[in-house]
């Protein structure tokens, strides 16, 4: 299951990369993009959150890193969805934690083996 969790959320991320390319160069970006990142990191996130809940120990810290994360996505799609500018500072923070949390997903599962 945790290899499902990271493809997923490698998925997102490579999306996510896309979009961070669109914010930072303060053009509009893609709503059928936006809509398939944040369909893929709540996918991975409910997957890791399952996960978390059914064993012990799981990857608890990287599950609040991208919970934290998904909290920062929906200001983000809320502000693009309602035509508001979309922070810089906001979309690089989402993307850190996101990082942060696929990366403590990945030690923690193949730093087990």
């Amino acid at each position: 299951m945790l290899y499902t969790i990271i493809a997923v959320f490698a998925l997102a991320a490579i999306l996510g990369m896309t979009l961070l390319s669109y914010v930072l160069k303060s053009k509009e970006t893609p709503k059928a993009l936006m809509i398939f990142h944040g369909l893929f990191a709540a996918t991975g996130l409910i997957l890791l959150l399952y996960y978390v809940f059914g064993n012990s120990p799981g990857p608890v810290e990287s599950a609040i890193l991208f919970a934290i994360a998904a909290l920062g996505g929906f200001v983000l799609a809320a502000k693009d969805l309602t035509g508001k500018p979309i922070p810089k500072w906001l979309a690089v923070t989402h993307g850190l934690l996101a990082v942060t949390g696929f990366i403590l997903l990945l030690v923690f599962t193949f730093g087990n083996s």
